[in-house]
């Protein structure tokens, strides 16, 4: 790991950790955690305006997204229901109606 992936310690939150095998350590308060402790922390997805997003809310697309193969784009305002979130860089996994299933980004979506 670079020094720049490193997590800051949880104690003082300090930015000068390292890593010492399977441990990172804080040089300044001697707090020590395991590195898979870090691994299993997860973020929140959110919409475009910030509010957290779950599997089964219901969203809608704030902006006309160009699908591939399709001959018209997925409309601004068109409602999606019962997301699912998933890793990557297409974070919602959903069915559009009239277009099938589909992933979409977290950033053009609005929660209902």
């Amino acid at each position: 790991m670079t020094v720049e992936t490193l997590p800051n310690c949880p104690e003082c939150n300090s930015s000068y950790t390292y890593e010492d095998g399977l441990m990172y350590i804080c040089p300044e308060c001697a707090h020590e955690w395991s590195t898979q402790d870090s691994e299993t922390v997860e973020t929140v997805k959110t919409d475009a305006f910030g509010n957290p997003l779950a599997d089964g809310d219901s969203v809608t697309v704030i902006k006309d997204l160009k699908v591939k193969g399709a001959s018209q784009p997925i409309k601004q305002g068109t409602k999606v229901k019962n997301i699912r979130l998933v890793e990557g860089d297409h974070d919602i996994d959903c069915k559009v109606d009239g277009f099938g299933p589909m992933k979409l980004k977290s950033e053009f979506v609005k929660k209902l």
